[in-house]
């Protein structure tokens, strides 16, 4: 009679991690704010090779998400582009008390598809030698409140108006200077960004001090409570080696 051969001790252990992994492996609703959609693709990713949990990404405005949240979609964990959103969810009663925390800053970059258009001060936007200027709508997105302050306190809103395309999302937004259907837009850092450069075009980054800090706040929504892969979502989101892929995108912490 033959005798089965042993597995070696560590590939046993393995196979039985793994085992495990996918008996408890679960799936977790995460609406992401559109700026951060390239990041967490990256982290989603990661998150399931260390858990074995799959996150599941629906991307978009801040505040398109707020209403589709309030209206019961049904996501588990929410990444806002800011923290008023999540704030006022937490005072609805609609997520789980102390589960919000900053998980980025973001920063505003004024960007073309071109190499050559915008100057690293931005002075293109005094000049106005362009037919549209591209942003995101500033009553759903975060980004695009940011663009028309820096606009603002720049003393160029008023001329430039005429000439500004408003995209419902940074997505979109993006969407439409990468096409050439507007010259150049403010979009995040982290849609034209990678490994500490700028992927192609050309851009100015917004210094900090012309619009208020993007702070993007993330919360456990009320429907993710018992969900252990949420709980765990938000737990990776916090942990190093997550902090170091938000980073590589261009975003503080």
């Amino acid at each position: 009679m033959k005798s089965r051969p042993v597995l070696p001790r560590r590939l046993g252990a393995l196979l039985a991690l793994g085992a495990s992994l996918a008996v408890h492996a679960g799936e977790v609703q995460v609406a992401v704010a559109a700026n951060f959609a390239g990041p967490m693709k990256t982290l989603a990713a990661d998150f399931q090779k260390a858990t074995g949990h799959t996150a599941v990404l629906a991307s978009g405005a801040t505040g398109k998400f707020y209403a589709q949240i309030r209206s019961g979609a049904p996501f588990d964990v929410f990444l806002a582009a800011d923290e008023e959103t999540p704030a006022r969810l937490d005072k609805e009663g609609a997520t789980v008390p102390g589960s919000r925390f900053t998980y980025a800053f973001g920063k505003l970059v004024l960007w073309s598809a071109k190499p050559d258009l915008v100057d690293a001060q931005g002075e293109v936007l005094k000049r106005g030698s362009f037919a549209h200027l591209a942003l995101a709508a500033p009553r759903l997105a975060p980004y695009g409140a940011a663009a028309v302050e820096t606009m603002t306190r720049l003393g160029v809103l008023a001329p430039l108006t005429p000439k500004l395309v408003q995209g419902e999302s940074i997505g979109q937004t993006f969407g439409f200077v990468s096409s050439g259907n507007a010259e150049l837009g403010f979009v995040a850092l982290s849609q034209v960004w990678e490994n500490g450069a700028l992927k192609s075009g050309s851009a100015w980054i917004v210094p900090g001090e012309l619009h208020r800090p993007i702070r993007q706040d993330a919360v456990l929504l009320a429907r993710g409570k018992d969900n252990a892969a949420a709980v765990a979502l938000m737990a990776f989101l916090r942990s190093d080696a997550a902090k170091a892929v938000i980073r590589s995108f261009g975003y503080g912490i």
